[in-house]
């Protein structure tokens, strides 16, 4: 779906104008932007207890180079990154200068995460954030070695548009790994790794990060309800496949998951008393 359809969608949700992103007068402005917004996104994520360790990565296309990302270091917690702590790094692996942090501890790349991230945002243009993370949920979910079915209205949001990636390989370190979860992700919206965990790569941060949140509360439910239908000696009802993929048009589309998304960051900037320079 385009970013037009998904507009007309959520449109027809409410009356008045719908907000969108913010619009920049230099790709320079933009980047310090998506770097801000990068950095909050760790926050948010480590909030919700999506980090494990030295497990997990968010990216986003660089605005003015686009054959490179801005990634978070290996060894620095969610909650502690900040936009000078992000490192620019090509899709040949190279760590770029252009961070403002030229030495210090945190100045290492996670080979995991440039082994995913690069061969996602090569191979599809139309992504610009990718979040992948071993969060509670998601890797529970994850070794059933299945998908998602279509029991509630949000879960809808990935109805037709995620795949199971199934087979785990050990901890991504080589080109061939990374480029058969790209293939097996194709064009959608989302992943789930057998016995490792969710990935997610759409077209804007916050779109990406409401789409994560989503795709691990769906996982969550869908632990209740197979437990509970278990339990009983009863079957989960499901959507209609038809009415699963209408709600998908609205739920799914990329206008609808920045809108929801960027009030993941409204919440995030009145806690922490900032926002971006450049905001109105």
């Amino acid at each position: 779906m385009s970013n037009k359809q998904g507009t007309d969608a959520a449109a027809k949700t409410f009356r008045g104008r719908l907000p969108g992103p913010p619009v920049f007068e230099s790709k320079l402005e933009e980047r310090e932007y998506v770097k801000f917004r990068l950095a909050q996104a760790f926050r948010i994520f480590g909030h919700r207890g999506y980090d494990e360790g030295i497990a997990g990565h968010i990216t986003v296309r660089d605005p003015i180079k686009p054959d490179c990302f801005w990634v978070n270091p290996y060894g620095l917690h969610f909650k502690l990154i900040q936009p000078s702590d992000l490192l620019l790094v090509s899709h040949r692996g190279e760590i770029m200068d252009e961070s403002g942090q030229k030495d210090g501890p945190f100045r290492l790349l996670n080979v995991a995460a440039f082994m995913i991230h690069s061969a996602i945002h090569t191979a599809r243009p139309d992504v610009m954030c990718a979040a992948h993370s071993h969060s509670i949920y998601g890797k529970a979910f994850s070794t059933l070695g299945r998908m998602l079915d279509p029991i509630n209205q949000d879960v809808c949001a990935f109805y037709d548009d995620h795949v199971l990636y199934k087979q785990y390989n050990g901890i991504v370190l080589d080109e061939i790994e990374g480029k058969a979860i790209t293939e097996a992700l194709g064009s959608k919206k989302a992943a789930i790794l057998q016995n490792h965990g969710l990935l997610v790569a759409t077209s804007s941060i916050e779109a990406t990060v409401h789409f994560y949140i989503t795709l691990e509360r769906c996982c969550e439910v869908q632990l209740l309800v197979d437990a509970t239908a278990a339990a009983n000696g009863r079957r989960t009802v499901l959507i209609d496949p038809a009415d699963a993929a209408a709600t998908s048009k609205l739920l799914g589309s990329q206008a609808t998951a920045w809108l929801k998304g960027n009030m993941q960051f409204m919440v995030l900037e009145q806690q922490e008393g900032v926002r971006y320079k450049g905001a109105a």
